[in-house]
């Protein structure tokens, strides 16, 4: 009936002037219709579809991207008449950047370059999903494309075995109200933080069942994933992908967040990488980088720790404004001294503690070697950049 006397309304008020009052008026109800009513995926329906034979032949591609706020992604399918064996094997595509924020109307095609080939959990069979690179129309990185110098500090230090673990962060949103927490009553708050942290039940975890199908989606998709937890704020989460040496905790980070957006998308739940989603006494959200290399994790490790803290130290500034994709704006809502958070402008470290710029793990510090956690990083920083960093202020000297 609703439905009806909607659209019979529209009708009679398309023909009156445009853009008179009752017009907008109705353009208002009709949105909030749209958002009263439930989108997640129907399970029961697309099965029905999932379920039809796909041709051998056949493989479907699913190109995904970071996009100009360099911190979403994108994604397009295609279908491939052949099963790739390497990531060498596929196709470059393109994609319109006009639309991305890549690049204007005149001259809008980016390339799209795969770099790393993962098993699709949603379509499954043979069918994959692609991590690809941006490349302008002259072979040249585009300015988005943070991956291709990340790369290149990488191979200069491989020598020393860089090893990223990295810890993302993240809070759920419902889907019909993207300002709201999930669980969070409507014009009102949850009770204060506390048994909320690797909390369990009613009332202290709130969406753990898109936490627990994007794990298993990350493990079908091969990503070294090693861990989640829910965190200090209601509904804010945390999974964890490596140790990993190299550029593929960075890789197996971007596709993670992708598949969690996914996963979110089917139960009509939003995800939001904000660093501070709520203002007041809220935890924050990161994405700590723990860093190592052979001589830190080797015999006397302790003292090569120290050293690459001086260079952090040295380098607080440079690292700051690269830790987040707005020039540290994210971040200044963040890193205040509370919340187990350090001040932004000054750089520190210590054994164990969570209110410094670096954390060393206790258990480094009782062994004599191991690792540093990075505990500056934002939650929607880009790993690329993060990573790359890392390497050339410890590793390189840079």
């Amino acid at each position: 009936m609703f439905r009806s006397a909607l659209k019979i309304g529209w009708i009679g008020l398309s023909r009156g002037p445009k853009g008179n009052g009752a017009q907008k008026a109705l353009m208002v109800i009709q949105s909030r219709f749209i958002a009263d009513t439930r989108l997640e995926s129907n399970a029961t329906v697309l099965a029905n579809y999932r379920s039809l034979k796909q041709p051998d032949s056949t493989v479907i591609a699913e190109y995904i991207w970071i996009d100009g706020s360099g911190e979403n992604v994108r994604s397009k399918g295609r279908t491939l008449n052949f099963v790739p064996k390497s990531v060498q094997e596929l196709p470059r595509w393109n994609f319109d950047g006009s639309s991305t924020g890549q690049s204007v109307g005149e001259n809008s095609d980016i390339y799209l370059k795969p770099v790393r080939i993962y098993p699709d959990p949603m379509r499954q069979g043979q069918n994959i999903l692609v991590l690809c690179e941006t490349i302008n129309y002259d072979n040249t990185p585009h300015v988005t494309n943070k991956r291709h110098t990340c790369v290149e500090a990488l191979e200069k230090a491989a020598a020393e075995e860089p090893t990223f673990g990295l810890e993302q962060e993240y809070s759920l949103l419902d889907g019909n109200e993207p300002n709201k927490m999930l669980g969070w009553p409507t014009g009102g708050f949850p009770a204060p933080q506390g048994p909320y942290y690797c909390g369990v039940g009613a009332g202290k975890a709130f969406g753990r069942d898109v936490i627990e199908a994007h794990y298993r989606a990350c493990l079908y998709s091969n990503i070294e994933i090693s861990g989640v937890n829910a965190e200090v704020m209601a509904s804010q989460w945390e999974f964890q992908v490596g140790p990993t040496i190299g550029v593929r905790a960075a890789d197996d980070l971007w596709m993670a967040r992708y598949l969690l957006h996914r996963v979110a998308e089917d139960f009509n739940i939003g995800v939001t990488f904000d660093p501070k989603p709520m203002t007041g006494d809220w935890n924050g959200a990161g994405c700590h980088a723990n860093f190592s290399t052979i001589a830190m994790s080797s015999k006397g490790g302790m003292k090569v720790i120290e050293e690459a803290m001086a260079k952090l130290a040295k380098n607080h500034h440079k690292h700051i404004i690269n830790y987040d994709p707005k020039g540290g704006q994210d971040n200044t809502r963040r890193l205040t001294g509370k919340h187990e958070t350090s001040s932004m402008e000054k750089f520190s470290y210590g054994v164990a503690h969570r209110g410094a710029s670096v954390r060393i793990p206790r258990s480094v510090a009782d062994k004599g070697y191991g690792y540093l956690e990075d505990r500056r990083p934002a939650s929607n920083m880009d790993p690329y950049v993060v990573c790359e960093l890392l390497v050339r202020t410890i590793c390189l000297d840079e």
